[in-house]
């Protein structure tokens, strides 16, 4: 299996963000990242100007994230070529992307944010809609915004890697309910812009650079193939196709590398990895393999913790039927969360 890291959710100068595609590029390569998807509001100018491709070491794919009328339902689509009106319902624009072949992550769903009155939040509502892959279980900037106050705003804007804590519990448990009727994919999103402010009237700052954000929320995918620079088009394939099956997993690398993280069950001789469906009525086994460091691995059943290991790896021997995945904790800190392997029917 191959292994590959990559940020999700960021914005350029094509819509609200402050970067070119070539500075943003550049960050990322910086950064080590082995993919990034641009999601600009609205628009894939990006995509139709000729942006999408590698950059050095760095392959860089044009999705967009869509919003109603009302701005809410954000919604981040990709592999489509073309984006569709604000003026539709969002369960109408999550049909047309599924439609069109293109795969849809809710954005930021519960989004509570008051903390400044020019960004309110944006939170998803449409919750009858049934068409789209996955949610963002992990968003940078919605956690940022929400944990700001008037008294910690000084270490926030100073520190902003240190003000992350987890994900929202309200999310991940949607996320385990949603995920037992049917395969819901997590990602991780930085939410990047790179905003520019004037503080004091005099100087201008640019608060959460791109190359700051790279090393925050990051989504890994574990692919069958490798990606090439000499096929782009095969290895744009492999990096949807990986978030579409589940094949990820959603870190936190300020609180270490999490390359190396595998989540994955043993029955019948076969490996099943996330995203995969096991049948039941065999002796399963659960494994979970963390890269040279030990930390507290948390096994979630249906949503609830069944069991608890501190070590470098873990197996956990299962019967029941349901969605299983992981949640680790390196030094009492929330690191890496896993996407569902579901066991029966």
């Amino acid at each position: 299996m191959f292994e590959y890291v990559g940020a999700i959710h960021i914005h350029s100068s094509f819509s609200d963000g402050s970067g070119t595609i070539e500075e943003i590029a550049s960050h990322a390569n910086d950064a080590e990242l082995d993919f990034i998807l641009l999601t600009d509001h609205n628009t894939l100018r990006a995509y139709h100007e000729g942006f999408e491709k590698w950059y050095d070491n760095t392959l860089l794919l044009v999705g967009c994230e869509i919003n109603d009328k009302e701005n809410k339902n954000h919604y981040l689509a990709f592999n489509i070529e073309e984006t569709f009106s604000t003026r539709i319902p969002a369960k109408e624009y999550v049909h047309k992307v599924k439609k069109s072949g293109g795969i849809g992550f809710i954005a930021h769903p519960d989004e509570k944010r008051s903390s400044m009155k020019e960004h309110p939040p944006y939170p998803w509502v449409e919750w009858d809609c049934e068409e789209f892959t996955g949610i963002e279980i992990w968003n940078h900037m919605s956690e940022w915004m929400e944990g700001l106050t008037e008294e910690n705003k000084y270490n926030y804007f100073v520190h902003p890697l240190k003000s992350i804590v987890s994900p929202a519990k309200v999310t991940l448990d949607r996320w385990d309910a949603l995920a037992q009727k049917r395969r819901v994919v997590g990602i991780g999103g930085i939410d990047a812009h790179a905003h520019k402010i004037n503080l004091l009237g005099f100087f201008e700052v640019e608060v959460f650079p791109y190359k700051v954000l790279f090393r925050s929320i990051r989504t890994h995918i574990i692919t069958d193939e490798e990606l090439t620079k000499q096929d782009f088009g095969n290895s744009k394939k492999i990096v949807y196709d990986a978030l579409e099956q589940g094949r990820c997993f959603i870190s936190n690398s300020n609180n270490g590398d999490a390359g190396g993280f595998r989540f994955f069950a043993e029955c019948n001789g076969i490996n099943y990895q996330m995203g995969s469906n096991v049948p039941s009525g065999g002796d399963i086994k659960l494994r979970v393999l963390l890269p040279n460091i030990s930390g507290e691995i948390r096994l979630i059943h249906n949503g609830k913790c069944i069991d608890s290991v501190d070590n470098n790896s873990a197996e956990f021997f299962v019967s029941e039927n349901g969605v299983y995945r992981v949640e680790v904790f390196n030094d009492n800190k929330a690191w890496i969360f896993s996407n569902h392997i579901r066991i029966g029917s």
